[in-house]
């Protein structure tokens, strides 16, 4: 995502508002925005979704009951936002179960709360990149096409198909994660997802396709998953992420650093 493209972004949001509401449940490690916004074809009425990583006290973690580890913060005053959050633990081991949504949320340059715990995160991140996450989009393509192929299809419904599948086969290709459809489509160059991508940021995400559209679009989402197959066929990202013990590591450290703070 470019800096233009960010600040296009920002101007559609109130990032001291959101880290307002970050911080109405345990301190956050980081707090970054996902969902449309995240994804280039946010319109000014879309929902925000903010997510992110906290830390529980060891105390929570000890006790005889098992803790939360995710909270959720519903906040309508404004805007349609929802805060998201898992306790680190939680959130790392996603990480390292081939979760391409934690990914996402981890490497969004969108962030609206950070910590020297989130930039070490971070660089944790891309030792849990794997091969087997082509299953989550995989499934998410899935998902999209079934809702495709039901009545009154929308617009909205086919970007979140494309955007899926690009991300895909570009992680599969080169390890990175991008979330962002415009940045995918650099590379990609596709027209239709120009065009889509204006319409639904125009307010036309619930224009539905007709018959044609559905065609076209369909015989494109298909070579898409056939090149999404064929990237992870050819893929050299390990099986499991070489990262794991490393994160544990980090999980430990954090909550007894924490928890020493606490008694000092």
């Amino acid at each position: 995502m470019t800096p233009d493209q960010q600040h296009e972004i920002w101007k559609m949001l109130d990032r001291d508002r959101l880290a307002d509401v970050a911080r109405q449940g345990p301190e956050p490690i980081f707090a970054t925005i996902s969902g449309a916004h995240l994804y280039g074809f946010a319109s000014p009425d879309s929902d925000v979704d903010l997510r992110g990583a906290f830390m529980l006290p060891a105390s929570a973690l000890l006790g005889l009951h098992p803790p939360k580890e995710t909270i959720t913060i519903e906040d309508k005053t404004s805007i349609d936002l929802d805060w998201v959050a898992h306790d680190i633990r939680k959130f790392a081991r996603l990480m390292t179960n081939h979760n391409g949504y934690v990914l996402e949320q981890l490497f969004s340059p969108l962030v609206v709360l950070t910590t020297p715990a989130h930039e070490e995160l971070i660089a944790l991140g891309k030792g849990c990149i794997t091969k087997p996450t082509v299953r989550h989009y995989q499934g998410f393509a899935r998902g999209r096409r079934h809702r495709l192929a039901e009545p009154n299809p929308t617009v909205k419904h086919l970007l979140y198909a494309y955007r899926v599948l690009l991300s895909g086969i570009h992680l599969m290709r080169t390890g990175e994660v991008v979330a962002n459809i415009q940045a995918l489509n650099a590379r990609f160059a596709l027209d239709e997802i120009d065009e889509l991508v204006a319409r639904k940021r125009a307010g036309a995400e619930k224009m539905p396709l007709d018959q044609q559209d559905i065609a076209h679009h369909g015989a494109l989402l298909d070579r898409l998953e056939a090149q999404l197959q064929d990237a992870h066929d050819k893929s050299t990202l390990p099986d499991q992420p070489p990262a794991a013990a490393a994160l544990e590591d980090f999980v430990i450290r954090l909550r007894l650093n924490a928890a020493r703070r606490m008694e000092a």
